[in-house]
């Protein structure tokens, strides 16, 4: 974070420079008091210059963007787009580009990472918790559809065996599409077995 020390007769003046040294708007700063500093007699004798540290806001959604950026460069990926939606808390980031295939890697394996690590970057710098959603180019539709179309080819073949079946392990919120998907089948139940990163759905006929 660049952080600079003024000085000026008043405050207003001290972050004036500030400012300016910068080459910022006071929106973008952040702003501390460190003396409101003393005019003295006449304006002249025993006066006290006014000193203010004044440092450049960090975009928490800026440092994610060019993190992505960074890690994308860094795997052969190349320069790629990052767009960005914000809704309140949730935060949606889409990324394009004509590699973007080593980005989602198998399964979404590579996407859930970054996305997992995206989190990290943006809360690090975030005055609040914000939720990060990582996609790209539309996989994770592609994948929910996926995964819904999976569920009800598994739930038809317990159902005709009579036997449990398990699916691979997945992430949390897939697995919640398993189940959503199911809940509705009142021939069969799902539940979920094992510990993370091997945790993973059961169907099983009733």
């Amino acid at each position: 974070m660049k952080q600079i020390t003024a000085t000026g007769q008043t405050v207003k003046e001290a972050v004036e420079s500030a400012l300016a040294q910068l080459q910022i708007t006071e929106d973008r700063a952040e702003i501390s008091i460190v003396d409101e500093g003393k005019r003295g007699i006449l304006g002249i004798f025993g006066s006290r210059p006014a000193v203010v540290n004044v440092s450049i806001k960090i975009d928490p959604i800026e440092e994610a963007r060019n993190f992505l950026q960074e890690v994308s460069d860094k795997m052969g990926a190349g320069s790629i787009t990052v767009d960005v939606e914000q809704n309140g808390k949730q935060v949606k980031f889409l990324l394009s580009g004509e590699k973007i295939a080593l980005l989602i890697g198998k399964r979404g394996q590579t996407l859930n990472s970054l996305q997992y690590l995206t989190q990290l970057v943006i809360n690090r710098f975030s005055d609040h918790y914000l939720n990060v959603t990582l996609d790209a180019e539309d996989y994770r539709e592609r994948r929910n559809e996926t995964l819904i179309q999976l569920a009800q080819r598994l739930a038809q073949k317990a159902i005709v065996t009579g036997k449990e079946v398990a699916l691979e392990p997945m992430p949390s919120y897939e697995r919640k599409i398993i189940h959503t998907a199911l809940v509705e089948n009142k021939k069969i139940k799902t539940y979920s077995n094992g510990e993370d990163p091997h945790r993973h759905i059961v169907i099983a006929p009733k």
